[in-house]
Parts: C-alpha cells; structure tokens; sequence
C-alpha cells in the first residue's frame, strides 16, 4: 500500500503556507513539511486528526431602535462535523435589545460546550 499525502492551506497567519502532511500505512502521520512556523505544524496536525471551526453568523434582535441584526461566534471552536448543527440550532434564536459584547445568546449551542455570544452591541 502506497503513503497517503494531504496538502492543506494553512490559516493560522496571513502567510498562508502550503502544508503537505504524509501518512503510514496505518494512518498515522509520518511527515508533515512546508510549514514556516510552529502554528502551520499544529494547524496541520490538528485538522487531520481532529478538525475544529469557530462559527460566527448573525441573530435577529427585536426591541432595538436601530439594529436589527446582532453578530454572534462560538465562544472556543466547536468540531468541524458538528458546524450544520450549530447553525441549525441558530435559524431559531433571536436577542432581544438590548444586547451588549459578550452576552451569551446560547449556552452550550447544539451540545457542543460552546456558547454563542454576541460580537458587537445592538
């Protein structure tokens, strides 16, 4: 049987690396190489042993005088496949004004031990 490569981009940094990680085998990694920085290894590490996101979207926010609409993000990064959960258990939260940065509009969004708190005033 033949290594497995993966090229990834890195996006720990403006500088965008192009990381390429090599596997065993048995899946386990063997290389990973073209990383400029010890971010661009863990990154790379990380996303193809256990790939995580922090989501950010938007609320609606009723009661307010001018803003409609309250930006939001996972508190700490949730993991990756879970994302289409989160944002499905967004379509049915609104905030209510007034809402200030750092407000927790979900406490432990779609199961994940994430909260989804507010980015902005509204």
């Amino acid at each position: 049987m033949e290594n497995k490569q993966q090229v990834l981009t890195c996006i720990r940094c403006p500088r965008g690396c192009q990381i390429t990680v090599s596997f065993d085998a048995d899946g386990s990694i063997s290389s990973i190489e073209g990383y400029s920085c010890k971010r661009g290894e863990t990154y790379a590490r990380a996303e193809v042993t256990n790939p995580v996101r922090t989501v950010t979207t938007t609320v609606p926010v009723s009661g307010g005088a001018t803003e409609k609409m309250v930006s939001v993000k996972t508190s700490r990064e949730v993991p990756k496949d879970k994302v289409f959960d989160v944002m499905a258990a967004v379509m049915g939260l609104s905030a209510v004004s007034p809402v200030r940065i750092g407000d927790v509009i979900c406490e432990n969004i779609a199961g994940t031990g994430a909260d989804l708190i507010a980015t902005k005033d509204a």
